[in-house]
């Protein structure tokens, strides 16, 4: 009677194992038989609208130019003695644009800016990945303008130029986020007011 008792509970626990092993066994031919691949990395669509400019003739500057509908003009003071610094700000994209206008009153001023704005430049070179140059100059040739966009998914400011007529008038500008630099998901956004800023060195006038 024993050996019979026995033998029902072995033959139990081996029906059992048995189908704990057929169960794993189609479980993972179960995930065997789904594909999973890694979602491509997304970014928030970004709505722009078109470009549209107007005059920006502001009384105390001593230049003019087109500037984006969309975009806000704040004259701030400076402490140095003709010096103008101007911010162009994109509130709706945190974007912003320093602009600072030295008069020139001697030769060797010109390329002391010069030199400044490439060291502005350079500062950074650390972070690009490439730049592209891009020059500029108006039909009369009171203008003449050079434009560096530099690319990179952590640089700071991914557009800056500076603009002269050689003699008297020099202008310098910056594009900065007012966020951590990532590039890729604010390209869209980087390029639309780069557009606006060549826009901007085409209008470029001094009065």
């Amino acid at each position: 009677m024993r050996n019979r008792i026995r033998n029902n509970k072995y033959i139990v626990l081996r029906f059992s194992v048995l189908f704990f092993a057929i169960a794993l066994l189609s479980l993972g031919l179960y995930s065997c038989s789904k594909h999973y691949a890694p979602k491509p990395e997304a970014y928030v669509r970004i709505a722009l609208p078109q470009h549209a400019y107007e005059a920006c003739q502001e009384d105390g500057l001593p230049f003019t130019f087109e500037k984006a509908t969309c975009a806000q003009l704040s004259v701030k003071e400076s402490k140095r003695e003709g010096q103008q610094w101007v911010d162009l700000l994109y509130p709706q994209y945190r974007g912003v644009v320093y602009l600072t206008y030295c008069p020139l009153r001697k030769v060797a001023d010109l390329p002391v800016q010069v030199d400044t704005s490439m060291a502005f430049l350079e500062q950074h070179y650390g972070y690009a990945s490439g730049q592209t140059e891009s020059a500029f100059e108006s039909q009369d040739g009171s203008v003449h303008a050079v434009a560096y966009r530099l690319k990179g998914d952590h640089v700071a400011s991914t557009y800056q130029f500076w603009a002269t007529d050689s003699c008297h008038h020099f202008l310098r500008g910056a594009l900065f986020m007012d966020c951590t630099p990532a590039n890729d998901s604010l390209a869209p956004v980087i390029t639309f007011i780069q557009e606006d800023l060549d826009h901007l060195l085409e209008t470029l006038k001094w009065k």
